[in-house]
């Protein structure tokens, strides 16, 4: 009798242990989970822990609680300046409700998965190139609250979505290195001449400095052959005052007295025209025949030049 309840009692035993063996589950502290009994939800989501369920009746679906790192897949599309681009993104979620994602939905991971890239096509067709290129940020905060909206619905909280990287055409890519260029270019000429300008307000300065000491300028010549000489060149180049030139070209300009041409002669511009007349053959010679042509007509009357005071000049001796 003591054998058969000693046999009894190890039988209960093992038993006992196969039960809880396979009642038992271990959730760890990044879960959590949910038991369905017989297909319906059983209570409370199970904490971390040791826990234990009714084998063959209750299931135990363990959700990861953890924020999950998922890239979504490289989508093309044509923006709306028509422009193809191809865009890439990541997305940044958690589970805020086991309980949720479980029966909500049959897995959340692809759902939000397809979300993002359906909301990643969309915000492309909305958004200028310049929008993709320069201002992610309001994009960003734009396709999170695109994904977040559904995604609440199944337990899931969409932490944060970064747009990659943008893919574009390689013409396009020419256009807008070209565009960079010229742009660049641009604004070296406008700071080469602002350079200019102000470099010309200082020489303005600098010359109206030398104009009060003509020294200076001397000086100044001095000091750029010393520094061209410093160069060890083989060839020495001197610059030539300009004011040299200029009083070459003034000399130049004014006009000498004609070669044999009689120094009495301008004095004589002053006399009367009777004295003009009077020496005019003695200077002149033999007076030239008249040239045949027609007869001139009556002189027009005109006042008698008033005589002069003086005396006209003597002829002068043949």
């Amino acid at each position: 009798m003591l054998e058969e309840l000693l046999v009894a009692g190890a039988a209960v035993a093992s038993a006992g242990v196969v039960y809880v063996a396979a009642a038992a589950r271990v959730i760890k502290q990044y879960e959590r989970g949910v038991v369905l009994r017989l297909g319906r939800l059983a209570g409370e989501v199970r904490a971390p822990g040791f826990t234990m369920v009714v084998p063959g009746v209750d299931k135990l679906h363990k959700v990861n609680m953890q924020i999950v790192t998922m890239p979504v897949p490289a989508q093309d599309g044509i923006t709306r300046d028509n422009v193809t681009v191809r865009v890439d993104a990541v997305i940044y979620f958690k589970v805020i409700d086991a309980a949720d994602a479980v029966i909500q939905v049959e897995d959340y991971r692809f759902a939000v998965s397809q979300m993002a890239q359906t909301s990643l096509r969309s915000i492309i067709g909305k958004s200028d190139l310049d929008d993709l290129l320069s201002n992610r940020e309001k994009l960003n905060q734009g396709l999170e609250l695109m994904i977040d909206s559904p995604a609440m619905g199944w337990g899931v909280q969409i932490d944060r979505v970064e747009i990659k990287d943008v893919s574009l055409p390689e013409t396009m890519k020419r256009s807008m290195a070209r565009q960079a260029e010229a742009d660049r270019e641009r604004r070296a000429r406008i700071i080469n001449a602002d350079a200019e300008l102000q470099a010309s307000k200082k020489l303005a300065e600098a010359a109206g400095v030398m104009s009060e000491q003509p020294a200076a300028l001397q000086l100044r010549l001095l000091q750029t052959v010393v520094a061209v000489a410093a160069e060890k060149n083989s060839t020495l180049v001197l610059p030539f005052p300009v004011e040299l030139l200029r009083f070459l070209e003034r000399a130049q300009s004014q006009p000498g007295p004609v070669q044999g041409e009689s120094t009495r002669a301008q004095p004589a511009a002053a006399l009367p025209p009777e004295a003009d007349a009077v020496a005019l053959p003695a200077e002149a010679g033999p007076s030239p025949s008249p040239s045949p042509g027609p007869s001139p007509g009556p002189e027009p009357k005109s006042d008698p030049a008033p005589e002069p005071d003086t005396d006209p000049e003597p002829e002068p001796d043949k």
